[in-house]
């Protein structure tokens, strides 16, 4: 290929299988759990090779707008658009409408690789060889999908029946199978001629968006019209809600590629997983000589096969085989870990009730564009908290109608705005403010602030806030 590809890099997923790491205001796509930096942040470094590929387009929800473009700058990526959906309707529309800003941005004849932002892939030798095939047969208008080699009889994926070899470049699809189970997946896997669909694409822009149009018209007119609709938001793009939200809720496979006389397959044999379950996790990472996984605070004593994590408590485990534990600050999940797939399950029992929903959307630690905090102990009529303020940034001026504040620096610089005055405070200082007093709390130094928070009045609940000004356009 001589024209650079342009990675769609699809963001907005709130998986529920990682839990309780893995939550809705910071899905397991914005976590790192192969290393340093999140998945998201490894799937930018893969597509920032730009003797290969354009400035990635990110799709997601408006929710983790701040998140994106906070990770992609801590990588100094720059990103072509960070495209916000206004409602979930499933990879269809966002694809296409990735695909119409892309013709846009780019032109019609830009080639598309379409990538989910939470799967970990070995980007070697291989898989170049299999981006710049895939590229050059999407320029003659088949939509490529990337078929994996299935190593074991897998239940938690799609299937693709193919021709395929690996190094046989692209071959034609036979059909697409929906998830098996045990029995089926075994079958296929002896048989061959069967590949795991990994959800990662290669397309035409101008291809992709003349087959929504014939085999998904209504999908393509919501895409197309939400693009031609869209309206920018400080560096995002939000795609116009009206016109989006009459998309069916589809996904591409069963929209498209299922139908397309144009679709295609890939074999490749590239390290790849999803990560969908905790234990895909313990598949793709390095473990011990009992066939333990751990991460973080842990001591094991007479235990195999297991996957233990931790991020906050020390965990001791005694003498099990098979299981999952996963611990975080405010909550901790343990079971077979041959049954993770399950786990969804108990997702779905906790986000029933009203006294455990909390624990499925946010974390003990909350993130903001301006940094976030973590809830120390909750009380009747106090509540203290821990907040952190990334260099440079200051949280929106605001007031409260219930609540007064104590705050105490503990590191760093601070610098409060207090109904118009400015104080500078160093560690170690302390100031109150009044109920109702119109306030800023602002970084003015060049390492992290952190400060303990006192709250206390009739209510303290995060809608208490009432914001005149504010940087990240929330007011």
């Amino acid at each position: 290929m001589t024209q650079p590809i342009v990675p769609v890099i699809l963001a907005g997923g709130q998986g529920t299988r990682l839990w309780p790491m893995s939550r809705a205001a910071r899905p397991k796509q914005f976590l790192a759990l192969t290393g340093t930096t999140s998945l998201f942040q490894n799937t930018l470094r893969r597509v920032s090779n730009d003797a290969v590929y354009a400035p990635a387009i990110v799709i997601t929800n408006s929710e983790y707008r701040f998140i994106v473009a906070e990770q992609a700058t801590e990588l100094g990526v720059q990103l072509a658009g960070i495209l916000l959906e206004p409602t979930a309707r499933n990879t269809a529309v966002a694809i296409a409408a990735a695909a119409a800003f892309a013709a846009s941005r780019f032109g019609a004849d830009a080639i598309l690789h379409v990538l989910p932002s939470d799967h970990d892939v070995n980007a070697n030798a291989d898989y170049w060889l299999a981006v710049n095939e895939a590229a050059t047969s999407a320029a003659a208008g088949k939509l490529v999908t990337f078929g994996i080699v299935p190593t074991y009889p897998e239940t938690g994926f799609g299937y693709i029946k193919s021709p395929a070899l690996v190094g046989s470049g692209v071959q034609p699809v036979e059909r697409f199978i929906e998830k098996p189970d045990a029995e089926r997946a075994a079958q296929m896997l002896s048989e061959g001629g069967y590949f795991w669909n990994s959800g990662m694409f290669m397309i035409g822009a101008d291809s992709f968006q003349r087959e929504v149009e014939t085999l998904a018209p209504e999908t393509f007119r919501a895409a197309r019209d939400a693009v031609a609709q869209a309206k920018a938001d400080l560096d995002f793009i939000r795609l116009d809600e009206t016109a989006f939200s009459a998309a069916p809720s589809i996904s591409v496979d069963y929209a498209i590629f299922e139908k397309t006389s144009r679709a295609a397959v890939i074999a490749v044999d590239f390290g790849w997983s999803d990560l969908g379950s905790w234990d895909a996790v313990w598949k793709s990472g390095t473990r011990d000589g009992a066939q333990n996984l751990t991460q973080g605070a842990v001591t094991l004593d007479g235990v195999r096969n297991s996957l233990i994590i931790t991020d906050h408590p020390h965990v001791a485990v005694n003498g099990l085989d098979d299981v999952a534990v996963i611990a975080t600050g405010d909550a901790v999940y343990v079971g077979r870990l041959s049954e993770a797939q399950n786990v969804g399950a108990i997702v779905k029992t906790l986000r029933s009730g009203k006294d455990t929903i909390a624990i499925t959307e946010t974390h003990k630690t909350a993130y903001r564009p301006w940094g976030g905090y973590a809830s120390v102990v909750n009380g009747d009529r106090f509540q203290v908290k821990r907040l952190f303020v990334k260099p440079g940034k200051k949280l929106s001026l605001q007031k409260h109608h219930h609540r007064a504040e104590h705050w105490v620096v503990v590191r760093g610089t601070a610098e409060v705005t207090l109904d118009g005055t400015v104080t500078t405070l160093s560690e170690n200082q302390s100031i109150y403010l009044p109920l109702g007093c119109v306030h800023r709390l602002a970084n003015p130094g060049k390492i992290d602030l952190e400060l303990i928070e006192v709250q206390t009045g009739s209510y303290l609940g995060e809608d208490d806030i009432i914001r005149i000004e504010d940087e990240f356009g929330r007011v």
